[in-house]
């Protein structure tokens, strides 16, 4: 097995790729490790896989590539990498050179000397405009407040992994920005943070917009439910469900009693069916019994999956 596999996925960023493998392998040089650097190619439409052929052929067996047929996203590219890495430890960081080889040793020996199972780079110090570090720093504030994992910047492409972790996860859609999310669930709990160096942008332009906000938002809520109520959605669905169909037949009943008290005593009243909390009960009543219905499906679903149970086992004596 390999000390170390540096996985890069990059799209479009052919100027930066030459000198990012110089500058990985001189830092391996230096700490004389046994490595493997992996470009995986997310359907670049430059000349990026043509730098990546050369590289290979300079140093077979060291530096290899991997290419989509097109642009499937950065979580794709990641899976990919992880499922190809040989070694002990797993880095990935960016393509575009703002990620510093440099940092790779220590974050190593943090997972290796350490014991962290994961440890995500923090870029304290980022040279982005304010108009991308602004949204980060909302991004991460939240993310931090809804998963309860206390890192800076959950979204840094400069990641130290255990073996295992990558492994064991499974990265897809835009998972990429919650690997520590999904880390967790699979019961690594070690999750540390590292001060990183972060450079300005040497070449071309990041790829990236204001999209990846709302993605982001959303992806945080699935992620989210899945960690809660992935296994057991009946429980959030059949709960909320059944207070809904109890409240609102609550109302109806209420609604229909009253109106039977004020006839039997000849006070003034209205009809059931004119008065508006009459339909508004009648909606949450639908509304409850389809919610029901929903984590019903959803329970049966998980019971017809094929690794309905499968469990990761941490050790066995």
């Amino acid at each position: 097995m390999l000390d170390l596999s540096i996985i890069v996925p990059l799209l479009n960023e052919e100027e930066s790729l030459a000198e990012l493998a110089a500058w990985v392998e001189r830092v391996m040089k230096v700490e004389g490790l046994s490595w493997e650097l992996i470009f995986v190619d997310d359907g670049s439409t430059d000349g990026s896989w043509e730098v990546i052929e050369e590289l290979v052929s300079r140093a077979p067996g060291v530096i290899r590539g991997i290419r989509f047929a097109h642009n499937y996203g950065k979580s794709a590219a990641l899976y990919v990498g992880f499922d190809a890495a040989r070694g002990e430890v797993v880095v990935t960081m960016d393509a575009d050179l703002q990620d510093s080889p440099d940092e790779i040793p220590a974050l190593r020996r943090m997972i290796i000397e350490e014991g962290y199972d994961l440890v995500s780079g923090w870029k304290k110090h980022r040279h982005d405009p304010a108009g991308k570090r602004l949204p980060s720093k909302f991004y991460n504030a939240t993310t931090r407040l809804v998963s309860g994992i206390p890192l800076h910047d959950m979204n840094c492409g400069l990641k130290a992994y255990r073996r295992a972790v990558v492994k064991s996860i499974e990265v897809y859609g835009e998972m990429h920005r919650y690997i520590p999310i999904l880390a967790r669930q699979m019961g690594f709990r070690r999750i540390g943070e590292k001060v990183v160096e972060h450079h300005a942008r040497k070449y071309g332009h990041s790829k990236y917009g204001l999209e990846r906000m709302v993605k982001g938002y959303l992806d945080l809520i699935t992620v989210s439910f899945l960690a809660r109520f992935g296994r057991h959605p009946m429980y959030l669905f059949g709960s909320l469900g059944t207070l809904m169909f109890l409240g609102g037949g609550a109302v109806a009943v209420w609604l229909i009693v009253e109106k039977l008290v004020k006839q039997s005593r000849g006070l003034p009243l209205r009809g059931v069916a004119d008065q508006p909390m009459f339909y508004i009960a009648l909606v949450t009543l639908v509304l409850g019994v389809m919610l029901f219905l929903t984590g019903f499906l959803g329970e049966l679903i998980n019971r017809n999956a094929s690794d309905r149970n499968k469990y990761k086992i941490d050790r066995e004596i």
